[in-house]
């Protein structure tokens, strides 16, 4: 009996005494049985259902846009978070008396604490590539070229595991904190809220609360995959598939011709300047006139137009005894008492015997297509059918011919009501350029200097997320260094 207490006692003695290297060794073994034994392992099969979950719904704009790839950046982050957190929530709490009477015969709180954070970083290694390997599967589109390394899938798999490693640290010393698993479950959804809420990228904070952002995970864990998307140099399309929307609402409203007038003349305006300096009409020569001409219904009816028409000698005699503007030649005296021009033509046009005289034609009918072919026009076409028009103007110049003219100046407070659509108004200023525009500006107001794509900014981030990582784990060790002062 007491050899068997004696050998007990070299045992207890032995671990009691062990390195704190050797210990790590052995806790690590121990993580490594649990994995296999008590069903950790089932994280894995997790990690790829919510990784498949969140691809699906990303992988339409993730990388293609900048709402989506910021959308995508968010959502992967959430994914890290959720992994890292539950990976280690429960682990201390779970087994918090056999910890407690461990320490109690020797063990190291340090080589505990490190065991766990290289099994757990195996853990976390493994879900980022469970993660990457089923996004991939169900359709997200990852770049080719990475920032750090040659390849974007290393410098963005480096980013997933410091998130999900630093969350899974940040657990570990929630599970310190927590005597049960309920407690830990419990506070749990807090910190999540608290990660997510404010990693000031997705919602709009308070100004009083942004300090808050510096003691996320989620901070520095969306800055980095944004940069590393290169979020600042993507289109921003929000608004281009808003006005794609309502291109049939209609617009109405009733507005002055002033109001117009200064509107389209308004040179201080970018989009009217660009308007008004499109380019109407075109170069042609007037062989390309003649041909149109030729083939024209319109023209051929032009030429049947009467210039001339048949007049008579009696004709110009009516016109000139009833024209009122002609009443000082109708009085012009020729020197004969009671005798002027008027009662001459007048006494001509009553004598009977003046009847075929007056009937006289003095012209004949004429048209257009006569005096053309006179001249010898089409001739004339073919002679210098080479010859070029400079038929070219621009739309400010139209605009400022009509806005110029003293009719239309005239109407300037006269009101119109005006209906039409947006789909309408944008065919006339060009659908392609508004949106590009609009793309252009929102993207520029969107624009944010954390997430440019530059080699500092990645390495930044990831210091940060690795520093969380070790200030975590010392928290972890310091909380666990009082555990011998628990009453429970």
């Amino acid at each position: 009996m007491a050899e068997k207490q004696t050998g007990r006692s070299s045992r207890k003695m032995a671990i009691r005494h062990r390195g704190r290297t050797a210990q790590v060794g052995i806790y690590f073994g121990k993580l490594i049985r649990m994995f296999v034994y008590q069903s950790d392992w089932k994280v894995l099969p997790m990690a790829a259902l919510i990784a498949g979950l969140v691809g699906m719904v990303v992988r339409r704009k993730f990388f293609l846009n900048m709402e989506g790839t910021l959308m995508g950046a968010f959502a992967m982050v959430c994914v890290a978070i959720w992994n890292g957190c539950f990976n280690s929530i429960q682990v201390i709490c779970r087994e918090r008396d056999v910890i407690k009477r461990e320490h109690r015969s020797g063990m190291h709180i340090s080589s505990y604490i490190f065991a766990h954070m290289l099994y757990q970083a195996l853990l976390c290694l493994a879900q980022t590539v469970v993660t990457l390997y089923v996004t991939m599967a169900v359709g997200v589109k990852y770049p080719a070229a990475g920032l750090v390394t040659p390849l974007f899938l290393v410098d963005f798999g480096i980013s997933m595991f410091l998130i999900t490693f630093a969350s899974d640290m940040m657990s570990l010393w929630v599970s310190t904190l927590a005597r049960t698993t309920t407690a830990a479950m419990t506070i749990m959804p807090f910190v999540l809220i608290f990660q997510l809420v404010f990693s000031g990228g997705m919602l709009t904070l308070p100004a009083w609360t942004k300090p808050l952002t510096h003691f996320t995970i989620s901070n520095p864990g969306l800055k980095v995959i944004a940069t590393q998307a290169d979020t600042n140099h993507r289109p921003f399309v929000t608004i281009s598939d808003m006005i794609g929307k309502m291109r049939d609402s209609e617009i109405g409203g009733t507005v002055t011709v002033g109001q117009v007038l200064d509107l389209v003349t308004d040179t201080d305006n970018e989009t009217v300047r660009e308007l008004r300096s499109k380019q109407l009409g075109q170069v042609i020569t007037l062989g390309e006139i003649r041909d149109a001409l030729e083939g024209s219904a319109t023209f051929e009816a032009f030429r049947q137009e009467h210039i001339l028409e048949d007049m008579t000698l009696g004709d110009v005699v009516h016109f000139i005894l009833e024209a009122e503007d002609l009443q000082t030649l109708r009085d012009y005296d020729f020197g004969l008492p009671g005798i002027t021009l008027g009662k001459l033509l007048k006494d001509i046009a009553e004598t009977d015997g003046a009847a075929s005289l007056l009937e006289k034609k003095i012209t004949q009918t004429t048209t257009v297509g006569d005096v053309l072919d006179a001249v010898n026009a089409a001739g004339v076409m073919e002679k210098y059918a080479d010859t070029q028009i400079d038929a070219t103007f621009t739309l400010g110049e139209a605009i400022d011919l009509l806005a110029n003219n003293p009719d239309v100046q005239a109407r300037r407070d006269q009101e119109i009501t005006v209906k039409t659509t947006l789909g309408k108004l944008l065919n006339i200023v060009g659908e392609d350029r508004v949106k590009a525009f609009l793309e252009e500006k929102a993207a520029a107001t969107s624009y944010k200097a954390d997430y440019e794509f530059t080699l500092d900014n990645v390495v930044d981030y990831w210091a940060q997320l690795l520093l969380f990582v070790l200030a975590f784990a010392l928290l972890a060790t310091i909380t666990l260094e009082f555990i011998d002062k628990d009453k429970r």
